[in-house]
């Protein structure tokens, strides 16, 4: 797993033209705060397609308390370099901020926008996303409706939250009640990996 900075130079693209490239591009989450990155779940996802045989090279663009407004900001950056497969998480910080939703919808979409037209061909993986119930049923709503809303308007693959509600993972997140546990990243890398692993054998089919 390649991490990434923003503050770093664009790196050298000196990756085999026949390796796929795939970009996570997230907050906290991705970045695996409070554990090992190796058992972060882009980690995890890089790990299971090359035990398949498959020639990839992950980004770790995980940023901690990112917003889906710091994430558009970087994007440029991030672009530099191909992009086969975009893993979009982003917009938790948002919605622990009470940011107003509309925000949220126009980054996303705005961030795959973008990397469609840097990189036309990318497909883009989004993964859903809840908040804490504290902020109120309105708001809690909204947001959980707004991923698979926003993958069906953008025709993006689409990841759901790992449960049906939030207080269902509370078994799989540390002590902060937010951030996913080892076994947390396991269960999230396995889900993306499903989405993530049939676009890589097609696409290396090609």
């Amino acid at each position: 797993m390649t991490p990434s900075s923003p503050q770093a130079p664009a790196p050298v693209d000196d990756v085999a033209t026949a390796s796929l490239r795939i970009l996570f591009l997230g907050d906290s989450i991705t970045a695996g705060y409070g554990i090992d990155q190796a058992d972060a779940f882009p980690a995890r996802v890089e790990t299971r397609l090359s035990e398949a045989g498959y020639s990839v090279t992950g980004i770790d663009a995980g940023v901690s308390g990112d917003t889906s407004t710091g994430g558009l900001n970087r994007l440029d950056w991030m672009l530099q370099n191909r992009v086969d497969i975009l893993v979009l998480e982003l917009g938790g910080n948002d919605g622990l901020r009470g940011i107003d939703l509309s925000l949220t919808r126009s980054n996303l979409g705005a961030i795959i926008e973008q990397t469609r037209e840097s990189w036309p061909g990318v497909e883009v993986v989004l993964v859903g996303m809840r908040v804490p119930p504290n902020l109120g049923r309105d708001y809690t709503e909204e947001f959980a409706s707004m991923y698979p809303e926003i993958a069906e308007a953008c025709q993006t693959h689409f990841v759901p939250f790992i449960a049906e509600s939030f207080e269902e993972v509370m078994d799989y997140v540390q002590n902060d009640g937010i951030h996913p546990t080892e076994e947390g990243h396991a269960i999230i890398a396995e889900k993306v990996g499903n989405v993530v692993e049939p676009l890589v054998k097609r696409m290396q089919a090609d």
